[in-house]
Protein backbone atom coordinates (compact mmCIF):
# COMPACT_ATOMS: atom_id res chain seq x y z
CA UNK A 1 0.00 0.00 0.00
CA UNK A 2 1.52 3.31 -1.05
CA UNK A 3 1.35 6.49 0.97
CA UNK A 4 -0.98 7.96 -1.65
CA UNK A 5 -3.47 5.11 -1.30
CA UNK A 6 -3.89 5.61 2.44
CA UNK A 7 -6.86 7.84 3.16
CA UNK A 8 -8.40 9.41 6.20
CA UNK A 9 -11.19 6.84 6.04
CA UNK A 10 -8.55 4.09 6.20
CA UNK A 11 -7.26 5.53 9.48
CA UNK A 12 -10.74 6.06 10.89
CA UNK A 13 -11.96 2.72 9.57
CA UNK A 14 -9.88 1.06 12.26
CA UNK A 15 -12.36 2.39 14.84
CA UNK A 16 -15.59 2.84 12.85
CA UNK A 17 -17.36 1.16 9.95
CA UNK A 18 -17.58 3.66 7.09
CA UNK A 19 -19.00 3.56 3.60
CA UNK A 20 -16.59 3.69 0.69
CA UNK A 21 -15.89 7.05 -0.95
CA UNK A 22 -17.49 9.07 1.84
CA UNK A 23 -17.30 12.85 1.50
CA UNK A 24 -15.60 14.96 4.15
CA UNK A 25 -18.93 16.44 5.25
CA UNK A 26 -20.60 13.03 5.52
CA UNK A 27 -17.57 11.73 7.42
CA UNK A 28 -17.79 14.59 9.90
CA UNK A 29 -21.54 14.05 10.37
CA UNK A 30 -20.99 10.31 10.83
CA UNK A 31 -18.33 10.98 13.48
CA UNK A 32 -20.58 13.45 15.33
CA UNK A 33 -23.37 10.89 15.30
CA UNK A 34 -21.03 8.08 16.42
CA UNK A 35 -19.53 10.10 19.27
CA UNK A 36 -23.02 11.22 20.30
CA UNK A 37 -24.08 7.61 20.54
CA UNK A 38 -20.91 6.66 22.41
CA UNK A 39 -21.41 9.52 24.88
CA UNK A 40 -24.91 8.27 25.65
CA UNK A 41 -24.25 4.53 25.58
CA UNK A 42 -20.61 3.52 25.94
CA UNK A 43 -18.25 6.12 27.36
CA UNK A 44 -15.54 3.58 28.10
CA UNK A 45 -15.47 2.55 24.42
CA UNK A 46 -15.34 6.21 23.41
CA UNK A 47 -12.44 6.85 25.77
CA UNK A 48 -10.65 3.80 24.40
CA UNK A 49 -11.07 5.07 20.82
CA UNK A 50 -9.79 8.52 21.78
CA UNK A 51 -6.85 6.96 23.64
CA UNK A 52 -5.89 4.76 20.66
CA UNK A 53 -6.17 7.77 18.34
CA UNK A 54 -3.89 9.66 20.74
CA UNK A 55 -6.29 12.58 21.23
CA UNK A 56 -4.74 14.73 23.95
CA UNK A 57 -7.01 14.55 27.00
CA UNK A 58 -6.09 17.97 28.37
CA UNK A 59 -6.54 19.62 24.99
CA UNK A 60 -9.93 17.92 24.63
CA UNK A 61 -11.04 19.13 28.06
CA UNK A 62 -9.99 22.66 27.10
CA UNK A 63 -11.89 22.44 23.82
CA UNK A 64 -15.03 21.22 25.58
CA UNK A 65 -14.86 24.18 27.99
CA UNK A 66 -14.04 26.78 25.33
CA UNK A 67 -16.69 25.51 22.92
CA UNK A 68 -19.43 24.89 25.48
CA UNK A 69 -22.02 26.34 23.08
CA UNK A 70 -21.49 23.36 20.74
CA UNK A 71 -22.70 19.82 21.38
CA UNK A 72 -20.00 17.76 23.11
CA UNK A 73 -20.19 15.10 20.40
CA UNK A 74 -19.32 17.70 17.76
CA UNK A 75 -16.31 18.97 19.71
CA UNK A 76 -15.07 15.43 20.35
CA UNK A 77 -15.60 14.37 16.72
CA UNK A 78 -13.70 17.42 15.47
CA UNK A 79 -10.81 16.74 17.87
CA UNK A 80 -10.73 13.08 16.81
CA UNK A 81 -10.77 13.98 13.10
CA UNK A 82 -8.09 16.63 13.56
CA UNK A 83 -5.82 14.12 15.29
CA UNK A 84 -6.41 11.47 12.63
CA UNK A 85 -5.63 14.02 9.89
CA UNK A 86 -2.44 14.97 11.73
CA UNK A 87 -1.41 11.31 12.00
CA UNK A 88 -2.17 10.72 8.32
CA UNK A 89 -0.06 13.72 7.27
CA UNK A 90 2.83 12.54 9.43
CA UNK A 91 2.54 9.02 8.03
CA UNK A 92 2.57 10.33 4.46
CA UNK A 93 5.55 12.58 5.16
CA UNK A 94 7.73 9.79 6.51
CA UNK A 95 6.59 6.87 4.37
CA UNK A 96 7.90 8.13 1.06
Amino acid sequence: MTSESISLTTFIGRDFELEDNITDEKLRKAMIHAFGWLLDNDISKMMNILYRADVDEEKLKELLINKAELPSAEVIADAYLARQIQKLETWRKYSR
